[in-house]
């Protein structure tokens, strides 16, 4: 995969360089000729004086016939052409090359003598092949004297000369494309290998070893672009997953150690009433412990569902209107038992007779239970718990307080773990761990909050819901 990544991006840019360069190289050679044609024409037109001057002191007497042809000879070596006069009929009446001295006499001009008269200057490409054999690039420059159009200097230049000085040219732009895309290419393959592909290779060797387990994986790479953020981002992903990895494990660890200490309970008594080590007298005893465990089994597997079905989205919620203090009342009535046997005072204070809310009421009593159950584990004998409720904005707010000691600092930081508990030596038998956990996951899944204060005298939780 990477190796077809690089070369389609190799090939890519490199034909995307080698069109510009070519249609660079392209317009620069077209724009070169028409210049070079036009500094030509501009060179001629520029040396036209001088045979315009020799062609009238001519046609006036003032120099000889051979003076003449020995000046238009010269000038014709100079500017590198075949030059010709013609009268302002367009007759023929003296050549710069005795090649050609047979047109003299002959008209040569007919359809252009309308705009010479007129002072235009008339440019042709290949129209005396005939004369020539070769194509020559021509220039027709009207002689004026004193405003009068008095006849017409023509100027023959090889085309094929031209374009042999211009190759030379050619050659110099089309070799600077040609070198100008390698080096281009070169330097495409060396830094899309060292910025993208090697950076990209080093994320997906590592997402490899993650995949493996190797969670502690993590990607070096230092770049201020996107390739450093994709690898920030990559890395910070990792983290996520080593720190689900962790969970995991240390999930499986609990559910073990929660599954493993009461089936071994189970396993020691009956074993020990099937082999006759436990006499009948106390057998009653045994099966009533072992209920016991099989009853706490039953909450920890009934609670471990219960979580998962909320973390995974699949617990569906009947949302409705739903009298909270209602759901308060047959709660604290349902642990009655549990508060008079520790004595304890419960005083619970409604803002209003009646204060509804939006909620599942399976889940809403849920909550109320785990709180509660929660407050009764850990309040001292002879406490108090406290519950009460006060509405703010579109907000019910409900607290849950119990007297006893605060939570520790580092356990604030792991209640809403996963089967942590405060005081294990406490809580082993009588609590699962998931009840907090839960109460937060059907609180999010309501989107709701929900948090935890030591007070002076005890601990508060405070929890909202949506009113009606």
């Amino acid at each position: 995969m990477k190796k077809g990544l690089f070369s389609k991006m190799v090939a890519t840019y490199t034909l995307i360089i080698a069109i510009s360069f070519t249609i660079l190289a392209t317009v620069l050679s077209l724009w070169f000729e028409n210049y070079y044609f036009d500094e030509n024409k501009n060179r001629m037109i520029e040396k036209v004086e001088l045979i315009e001057d020799t062609t009238v002191r001519y046609m006036y007497g003032d120099i000889s016939s051979y003076e003449m042809n020995k000046q238009l000879k010269l000038m014709g070596d100079y500017l590198n052409a075949d030059i010709w006069l013609t009268d302002k009929y367009g007759y023929i009446f003296a050549v710069s090359n005795d090649k050609y001295k047979d047109l003299v006499g002959k008209q040569i001009l007919t359809n252009d003598l309308k705009d010479l008269r007129m002072k235009k200057y008339i440019e042709k490409k290949g129209t005396y092949e005939k004369i020539f054999s070769l194509p020559v690039h021509t220039m027709e420059i009207p002689i004026n004297y004193r405003g009068n159009f008095k006849g017409t200097i023509i100027l023959h230049s090889s085309l094929e000369k031209t374009k042999d000085a211009l190759k030379n040219v050619y050659k110099i732009i089309w070799m600077s494309a040609v070198l100008a895309i390698i080096v281009s290419s070169i330097v495409i393959y060396y830094f899309s290998q060292r910025i993208i592909i090697t950076p990209l290779g080093q994320i997906n060797n590592v997402a490899k070893k993650i995949s493996k387990g190797e969670v502690d994986k993590r990607v070096k790479i230092k770049s201020n672009d996107e390739i450093g953020e994709l690898a920030d981002s990559f890395n910070t992903m990792a983290d996520s997953l080593e720190k689900v990895e962790n969970h995991r494990r240390m999930f499986i660890s609990n559910v073990s150690h929660e599954i493993r200490s009461p089936i071994t309970s189970i396993k020691g008594f009956i074993g020990g009433m099937l082999d006759g080590v436990i006499p009948e007298s106390k057998q009653n005893y045994y099966l009533s412990v072992t209920y016991e465990e099989i009853q706490r089994l039953t909450r920890l597997v009934n609670d471990l569902l219960d979580l998962s079905a909320i973390e995974s989205g699949r617990f569906t919620m009947k949302i409705q209107a739903i009298n909270l203090n209602e759901i308060i009342r047959l709660t604290v009535i349902k642990f009655e038992t549990r508060i008079v046997k520790k004595s304890l005072k419960v005083d619970v204070c409604f803002e209003k007779e009646d204060s509804f809310v939006k909620g599942d009421r399976d889940r809403l009593i849920q909550i109320v239970t785990n709180l509660l159950d929660n407050a009764l584990k850990y309040v001292n004998e002879g406490g108090e718990i406290k519950i009460t409720t006060r509405s703010k904005g579109k907000k019910e707010y409900i607290t849950i307080f119990n007297s006893g000691p605060n939570i520790k600092e580092e356990d604030l930081k792991h209640i809403w773990d996963r089967f942590y508990k405060a005081d294990r030596a406490r809580s082993s038998k009588i609590s699962t761990g998931l009840g907090l956990p839960i109460v937060r996951s059907i609180l999010t899944q309501l989107k709701e909050d929900i948090c935890i204060e030591n007070k002076p005298e005890g601990v508060a939780f405070t929890f909202t819901l949506t009113k009606s």
